[in-house]
């Protein structure tokens, strides 16, 4: 047996330090969270500045920090998911801020801040809300268990954090009145171009290289699936976009019959706001052939199902955060909800990932604290100059954070001292000092608590994995097979084969960053994606697709 496929036998993958801090390529939208964060603070900053208010400002930063989410999706999901996002904001800082005006003892806070960490890290993996996830709904509510409060405070409060969500959630859908399909029109761009990449790949590379990219695009084309299929509307447009996403499921399955060029074109007309390129030998027989109707019939999983295998992150995140928080309050520290915070933003799919976030949170929040130090005593000039500081952070971080998370955590860091000197001026050394504690305390508590808490149930989801794409195959199979399939049927089962070949590779490579797990099935895996490859292949040619490809090559 060869290298390459011989089962892991180790327990313990190597903690990788080469690539972790490695500055990538921006985001292609990278420029609207940041301008979403920018548009969602400065209003309710700048208002309560001029009323001379600025220490309720923290209030509102609340708020207006659900702007940063669903930035990728289409404009009807994003509305629902911004919804949720600022019921799930509010709910946390209710129970903070009722838990700060009834007690004071700082052991009860952190443990309150450490369980709330804990459903906010579930529950955002659960629903799949997207970056920047729990953390910063971790962070808002772990601030404010530390916030002096009264009871007969925390309706007005609480008012001022939904008066600026409902703010937030404006600016996020405000875009959708100038690109209604711009989320869409991304995704399948980004499918077929990582398309393009693995059909021009062939004859170039090892094998390994060309696993990598053809693992890329499919994820891409399955990505671009979920943008369209999040909805139920399925307007011109969308139905154009589909077409375009057929297009790129059929060079991934026959690569030799398409030209990479073409797919490269396609996504480049999808920029902007003009007309959705149609490959016109789809034009008529789409409908017949997009098996949409029985996907959004399908729809995904239930809540609670969903829930089930998150247990393990769960209870490395509330142990690892209660841990984090009380190590801080042993040393002294007067703000342990900072290392609270630092943990919790730790947490990642496996324990390989996880090491990966400590290292690149350790570094952005130390270059941080010396951004802090050097930008204070302009921040200090007076309260105008303190938010206009604030702002230009928040872009920063969020202009940042797709290349690196380390990047984005140094305007991170400086914005959160800043933030805790809304209701007054500290001393620069002691909130230096205290957030160097807290992140060094918060990554190395919160890491080995994600060693402690292993998480066995990787393998078991593999081998659910693995049986998912054999019946899926299955199923293909079959349907390649009968001599008149129902319409939409060759289409749904290819539909559905590529998705769980998609997740078996996520699933593989989420048990591969674990410890303390038995041998993985690794020969099981490449057999079976590449069986599922095969299928959808044979899948494609069952309808013809190839043909109407090869016909235009």
């Amino acid at each position: 047996m060869s290298s390459a496929t011989r089962p892991r036998t180790s327990c313990v993958p190597r903690l990788p330090l080469a690539g972790v801090l490695r500055i990538g390529r921006p985001s292609d939208i990278w420029f609207k969270p940041a301008l979403s964060a920018v548009c969602a603070v400065a209003p309710p900053n700048l208002t309560l500045l001029a009323l001379g208010r600025l220490d309720l400002a923290m209030y509102t930063m609340a708020g207006s920090l659900c702007a940063l989410y669903a930035h990728n999706r289409p404009y009807a999901a994003r509305a629902r998911a911004l919804a949720w996002v600022v019921l799930g904001m509010l709910g946390g800082l209710a129970v903070a801020l009722v838990t700060a005006s009834l007690t004071t003892d700082a052991v009860v806070l952190v443990t309150v801040g450490a369980l709330l960490a804990a459903v906010q890290k579930t529950l955002c993996d659960a629903t799949r809300v997207g970056p920047p996830g729990h953390v910063v709904l971790a962070f808002i509510s772990s601030a404010f268990l530390f916030a002096p409060q009264t009871l007969g405070q925390v309706p007005g409060h609480l008012a001022l954090g939904g008066a600026a969500a409902v703010w937030a959630w404006i600016v996020g859908m405000a875009p959708g009145l100038v690109r209604p399909h711009g989320p869409e029109r991304r995704a399948t761009a980004h499918a077929l171009n990582a398309t393009a990449a693995y059909v021009a790949s062939r004859g170039e590379g090892d094998g390994a290289a060309r696993a990598r990219a053809r693992a890329a695009a499919a994820a891409a084309v399955h990505g671009a699936w979920q943008s369209l299929l999040s909805t139920g509307a399925r307007s011109a447009p969308r139905r154009a976009l589909e077409r375009l996403v057929v297009r790129a499921e059929v060079a991934l399955a026959v690569p030799a019959d398409t030209e990479p060029e073409r797919l490269r074109a396609w996504a480049r007309e999808l920029r902007g706001t003009g007309p959705v390129p149609r490959p016109d030998d789809l034009a008529d027989a789409a409908d017949e052939l997009l098996g949409v109707e029985a996907a959004l019939a399908f729809g995904e999983p239930p809540l609670l199902r969903r829930l089930g295998p998150l247990a393990p992150i769960a209870l490395r995140t509330a142990l690892g955060c209660a841990l984090a928080g009380y190590v801080s309050l042993a040393l002294g520290v007067g703000r342990p909800y900072w290392a609270l915070v630092t943990a919790a933003s730790l947490y990642q799919a496996n324990v390989t990932l996880t090491w990966s976030r400590g290292v690149q949170r350790v570094v952005g929040n130390l270059v941080g604290v010396l951004v802090f130090a050097a930008v204070a005593p302009l921040a200090h000039l007076g309260q105008a100059a303190l938010v206009l500081c604030c702002l230009a952070f928040n872009f920063g971080a969020e202009a940042l954070m797709s290349r690196n998370y380390w990047l984005g955590s140094i305007c991170v860091t400086p914005m959160a001292l800043l933030i805790t000197e809304f209701a007054r001026t500290q001393q620069s050394g002691a909130l230096i000092t205290d957030r160097v504690v807290d992140t060094l305390v918060g990554a190395l508590v919160g890491f080995v608590a994600a060693i402690a808490v292993t998480n066995r149930r990787a393998g078991d989801r593999i081998e659910h994995a693995l049986s998912a794409a054999e019946r899926a195959r299955d199923h293909a199979l079959t349907v390649v097979a009968q001599e008149r399939p129902a319409p939409g049927a060759l289409e749904s089962a290819r539909r559905a084969l590529a998705a769980a070949v998609v997740d078996l590779r996520a699933t593989a490579d989420a048990a591969a960053g674990e410890w303390w797990q038995r041998a993985l099935p690794e020969e099981r895996v490449m057999h079976a994606e590449q069986a599922g490859h095969r299928t959808l292949a044979a899948t494609v040619r069952r309808q013809g697709l190839h043909c109407l490809e090869g016909a235009r090559a």
